[in-house]
């Protein structure tokens, strides 16, 4: 089934900023289900817009199957999964989610994320348990549906998670204002809040409802029996973070080792909601006028940062920094001391000279925090 621009848009009017941007860049629809690629996912961390524009391609049963044969185990898996698998390979929208959620958390939420899943303690984590993310993820989306037409409506859950949904309520919360506000906040509260005997239970028919993805077979098996463990698990994770940044930083480096502080403070300020860019990029230019250049090494430990950076926050309050400027070496001890990562003093420098706009060598955190906040999640606060 292929749909056109029109009932594209359409069905647009009913969907949520993230429903939309998978709608946008996924390019496969099974049985009235839609899936991105691989190449799809890359394509959405990595760009504004997909690079075509594209009608959804149907995939005979035969086809699909074909894919999920050619997926590699997850012990053969690397910082180049992504870009081996490119268009074999199948990811549902509640996956997309769960993959968003890796890439912007730290590693020491790693073990968090494993024992959420790993609901009877037993170390391990099997598909069964896995699938309760659809339920979980599921439910919290119902929550923020938007209101109209719900045979519309009833089409973009069927895109979105391939079956109508008209279950009872997952988490169990006492208002409205107790429902987390994030997909991981919703993942670390199902722990006390959701029944995960009920849960497994939905599991075990969504299973037989729906049919398997790229990522179910790669981490279980074609046959679903395999189980996951910690160090397979917190390795994909770190691939992936590793394998989208490698991709960012090949985007602007043309093969050499470095790319340009330029080309870093663009990085930086994508999918923020900063109005005046080129003020920033002026400033660094004047600042930093002969290029030494950001590695990756030194680009990776950056973004190992951003993803602590509620840590980094709380320090930067305990240390009374709260209402003023700080210089280089504090926020250089504050960095290491919240997250454990050491950045480069030319690292600290550019950034200085990225966001230190009335040149007094000094930051307004409070500023640098709400716009990388922005570019930690890629514009969905």
């Amino acid at each position: 089934v292929t749909e056109n621009r029109s009932d594209l848009e359409d069905l647009h009017l009913y969907a949520t900023p993230r429903e939309q941007r998978f709608r946008r860049f996924a390019s496969l629809e099974f049985e009235g289900q839609l899936y991105m690629t691989p190449y799809d996912f890359i394509q959405a961390v990595t760009n504004d817009e997909p690079k075509r524009a594209k009608k959804w391609r149907s995939l005979s049963k035969q086809e699909l199957n074909q894919i999920l044969m050619e997926t590699p185990p997850v012990w053969k898996g690397s910082s180049k999964l992504f870009r081996n698998l490119n268009e074999k390979g199948v990811i549902s929208y509640t996956e997309y989610l769960f993959l968003l959620c890796i890439l912007t958390k730290p590693h020491a939420g790693f073990r968090i994320a494993f024992n959420m899943f790993d609901t009877d303690g037993n170390e391990m984590v099997d598909k069964k348990e896995f699938l309760v993310l659809q339920e979980i993820f599921r439910k919290k989306n119902e929550k923020r549906e938007r209101k109209g037409d719900e045979e519309k409506r009833a089409m973009l859950r069927l895109q979105l998670y391939g079956y109508h949904t008209s279950t009872n309520s997952v988490l169990k919360t006492e208002g409205e204002d107790l429902v987390p506000r994030s997909y991981w906040d919703t993942l670390r509260r199902s722990t006390s809040q959701a029944l995960f005997s009920d849960l497994a239970e939905r599991a075990d028919d969504i299973s037989s409802s729906l049919s398997d993805t790229t990522l179910l077979v790669h981490f279980f098996g074609k046959k679903g029996k395999a189980e996951l463990n910690f160090e397979d698990f917190y390795r994909f994770m770190d691939n992936l973070q590793t394998e989208v940044l490698e991709i960012e930083f090949l985007s602007y480096s043309n093969g050499m080792n470095t790319i340009s502080e330029e080309d870093f403070a663009h990085v930086l300020l994508r999918y923020t909601n900063v109005e005046n860019t080129s003020s920033y990029l002026e400033n660094m230019r004047c600042r930093i006028p002969e290029e030494k250049g950001i590695t990756f090494d030194e680009f990776r430990s950056f973004f190992q940062f951003l993803n602590n950076l509620e840590d980094f926050t709380i320090a930067m309050q305990m240390y009374n920094f709260a209402s003023r400027s700080i210089g280089q070496d504090e926020f250089k001890r504050a960095v290491y001391v919240a997250t454990g990562v050491k950045l480069s003093p030319h690292l600290v420098n550019t950034v200085f000279k990225i966001f230190d706009v009335d040149r007094d060598d000094q930051l307004s955190y409070k500023e640098f925090i709400g716009i990388m906040k922005d570019r930690l999640n890629r514009g969905f606060r």
